[in-house]
């Protein structure tokens, strides 16, 4: 049994979460070996239709997700959903079976399965049906735009959004502040402080949670 596990590790917050275990060692499950990943963790690399069946073994007590992917990025409609819908549930799925009891996951401010924005209702629809699994603590991280260098090439939309953010940042108080940009590690951080915590049931952390858990 593995304290925790992680796919989704390649991404700009899943590479942040890597990192911010430290010492501490974390079960990799991908689909190609992770670059530069420290002896202390584990790694199994896979097809993602086996991850199920490995994560199921592995018997990680906190299955930590960082799996996304953009619209524009994989080149449909139904192939971001395959990702961002099909193989978190897939991989959730895997880890209830063998036993995990707390899974965090990265969605999306705004996520809502009632939601006009295709997006936000795939992430909204992803969020209910996780709750569905029975996961003693399900813990949901919503940030908004997400600032940090990524992987592969640049997204002219999140580079023009990163420029504007600082602007658009200051306009957003009261209620709007879960809007508000944050860094990559940031929410890497929060995540790593949310392993293992007491408490049952579903707890959704946005822009001001996240930063409170990453202090």
């Amino acid at each position: 049994m593995s304290d925790a596990l992680i796919v989704g590790a390649t991404g700009l917050v899943g590479s942040a979460v890597i990192d911010a275990f430290g010492s501490r060692g974390v079960t990799v499950v991908a689909r190609r070996p992770v670059e530069g990943l420290a002896p202390h963790h584990a790694e199994r690399v896979a097809p993602s239709d086996n991850w199920p069946d490995i994560i199921a073994a592995e018997q990680p007590a906190v299955l930590i997700c960082c799996l996304g992917t953009t619209i524009r990025q994989a080149g449909s409609q139904a192939a971001f959903r395959a990702v961002d819908h099909d193989l978190i549930l897939a991989a959730a799925r895997g880890a209830r079976q063998g036993g995990t009891a707390q899974m965090i996951v990265v969605s999306s401010v705004g996520a809502s399965a009632k939601a006009g924005n295709f997006y936000l209702r795939t992430k909204g629809e992803t969020e209910d049906a996780l709750r569905a699994l029975g996961f003693a603590r399900l813990d949901l991280i919503r940030p908004g735009l997400l600032l940090g260098a990524r992987p592969g090439p640049p997204r002219l939309g999140e580079g023009l959004a990163t420029i504007a953010a600082p602007l658009a940042d200051a306009l957003l108080h009261g209620s709007f502040r879960r809007y508000r940009s944050i860094h990559g590690p940031t929410v890497a951080a929060a995540i790593v402080a949310l392993v293992g915590q007491d408490g049952s049931g579903v707890h959704i952390h946005e822009n001001d949670a996240i930063r409170a858990l990453a202090d």
